[in-house]
């Protein structure tokens, strides 16, 4: 078992960064080299899963759609179920539904209405916690839907961009774990 500083360089060496993407003067933090890399992978995995054990989750959320990379290998891992929110749209019958506001506009997402229960304790798992606006809908989602919140996980956190500040409020308690804080 690696500590966690060795976990946490081991994560930094593969995450590239591009320049100018998507936008000029934007550094984008691009995982593939992450994913690409079974060692770092499985670190990476290891680490979530064990917080979602830690805080005693029976359902892992993965936010669409890096988040679904994530999280379904933690759900495999830590032996719980995965549930995904997605995009308006995506999931066929029965969804509940939220939308939020972004920089410029809006979005929503939705999860299946069954697949969350009142017994539930709910991690929510992402890769980049950045602004905070789909991590903080899908909270409201999840407790609309009966369960319980009982943290977020995410990769990396972009904290210049103050997600942590917006999400404080939505957690209600709940933690909030970044293996990476940039």
């Amino acid at each position: 078992m690696t500590s966690t500083r060795s976990t946490q360089d081991l994560l930094l060496s593969r995450i590239r960064d591009v320049q100018d993407y998507p936008q000029p003067g934007v550094v984008f933090k691009d995982i593939t080299p992450l994913l690409a890399d079974p060692e770092a992978f499985t670190a990476l995995t290891d680490a979530l899963a064990e917080l979602c054990l830690r805080h005693g989750a029976t359902k892992i959320v993965g936010l669409e759609a890096r988040g679904f990379i994530l999280a379904a290998p933690v759900a495999v891992r830590a032996g719980i179920g995965f549930i995904p929110v997605r995009k308006a749209g995506k999931l066929p019958g029965a969804t509940l539904s939220q939308t939020y506001d972004l920089e410029y506009g809006s979005a929503e997402i939705e999860v299946h209405a069954e697949d969350l229960s009142a017994d539930d304790r709910v991690m929510v798992i992402d890769d980049v916690l950045a602004t905070g606006g789909t991590a903080e809908a899908s909270l409201d989602l999840i407790r609309r839907a009966g369960a319980e919140v009982i943290g977020v996980a995410v990769l990396m956190e972009l904290s210049f961009l103050g997600g942590r500040a917006r999400l404080e409020p939505a957690l209600r308690g709940a933690p909030l774990d970044a293996l990476i804080t940039v």
